[in-house]
């Protein structure tokens, strides 16, 4: 199912919510924090589009992570780029998304979020060994596990400036999923639907 759905609409299981406006949502975090499960739950919560940032890696990133080697800033510079544009087309639209990226750098995130309002950051935070163990479990992906240290290395925590919503990876799937929405609504509900706090957002 994740394979079908890692770009495109996610609504056959929409549930009802109180989102009156479009939101998009940054779901941030290092390899193995659940992302990919989250994110795809969080968009078919809100019937809207869904796209897994991996997917938009440049085929050298692919071969890079596949073999251990840790990406540089440079290597990560057009992926960005294109997250960005996505964010951005989705925004032309006037239509809610969920975007997954690791998103470990400030510099990153400023980069895909930084001015843009409507755009929320879900930041899903989990300890070194929680991560190592469902890594070590999964099959057929990319990262290996003996990247995980420099994702931790790399690993900028958003701060209160950036207005996160932060959540515990040890909660089910299901669980944060639900959860997201329900502080996606109350930052509508008491910001004029506006999906960001009122002292943080960006003109």
């Amino acid at each position: 199912m994740k394979d079908d759905l890692r770009c495109g609409r996610v609504g056959s299981t929409a549930l009802k919510h109180s989102l009156v406006a479009p939101v998009i949502v940054v779901v941030m975090g290092v390899s193995g924090s659940g992302k990919t499960t989250v994110a795809l739950l969080l968009a078919a919560a809100l019937g809207c589009e869904y796209q897994e940032g991996d997917d938009l890696h440049p085929a050298t990133n692919v071969e890079k992570m596949r073999h251990g080697v840790p990406l540089t800033d440079a290597d990560r510079l057009p992926w960005l780029r294109l997250i960005a544009a996505r964010i951005d087309a989705w925004r032309t639209s006037g239509v809610s998304g969920v975007m997954t990226c690791s998103a470990l750098k400030r510099a990153y995130r400023d980069m895909i979020i930084g001015n843009r309002a409507g755009v929320a950051l879900v930041y899903l935070k989990g300890s070194h060994d929680l991560i190592h163990r469902r890594m070590a479990a999964r099959l057929e992906h990319f990262m290996p596990v003996a990247l995980l240290d420099s994702q931790f290395s790399t690993l900028q925590e958003p701060t209160p400036a950036e207005t996160p919503i932060t959540l515990d990876i040890a909660s089910a799937p299901v669980t944060i999923a639900e959860e997201i929405v329900r502080r996606l609504e109350i930052r509508q509900a008491g910001n004029g639907g506006s999906t960001l706090p009122r002292r943080a957002r960006r003109s």
